[in-house]
């Protein structure tokens, strides 16, 4: 099983938090962005229904992959 780990940091003179190399929305306070964060890495650990997923990678790329009801990855939350 894979692991995410969401990373709390300091971004464009308020928090944010960032999975591997993508950030989210600026939040202006640590606490709120630290609270989105339990949340999206709550929903990720989730099941549902089988579904594509369509994402751009940093190269401009569109890609589509099929993301498994049951295959769910372990999810965390760190500073930095």
């Amino acid at each position: 099983m894979s692991t995410v780990t969401y990373h709390i940091v300091e971004h464009d003179g308020g928090w944010a938090y960032r999975v591997g190399d993508v950030l989210s929305e600026t939040f202006p306070s640590h606490d709120l962005a630290r609270k989105a964060a339990d949340q999206a890495a709550g929903e990720q650990r989730l099941g549902g229904e089988t579904t594509d997923i369509a994402y751009e990678d940093q190269q401009g790329r569109w890609h589509v992959e099929t993301a498994k009801a049951w295959d769910r990855p372990d999810t965390g939350v760190e500073e930095g």
